[in-house]
């Protein structure tokens, strides 16, 4: 069972909006939610699993298919739920929910 299913993850850094904002060329909410999730790809890697970004809407939600052994685990709705949404939303504040393809 892999750490977001107990609900422990916790990063200690946030994404600088001001930063992102300064950054030239490019989605710049699609680059922030790209570099959260290389911060979750380890984590479900130790899993055999991975996560790829699908699309994100103009109204903040995020699609997301997972991958490899996350794809068809039982705890994937956890893993997505408490784990993956959470992170993107300390990193990302604008995403309003994060939804599994």
């Amino acid at each position: 069972m892999s750490n977001f299913c107990s609900g422990t993850i916790n990063l200690d850094r946030r994404s600088s909006w001001t930063e992102d904002r300064k950054t030239k060329g490019g989605n710049k909410m699609r680059d922030r939610i790209e570099k959260a999730l290389d911060k979750v790809r380890p984590m479900l890697a130790a899993d055999g699993g991975n996560v790829e970004l699908i699309d994100v809407t103009p109204e903040g939600v995020v699609k997301l298919k997972l991958k490899g052994s996350c794809g068809c685990c039982p705890m994937s709705s956890m893993t997505l739920k408490n784990g993956i949404e959470k992170i993107l939303r300390q990193e990302v504040p604008e995403i309003k929910e994060v939804i599994a393809l």
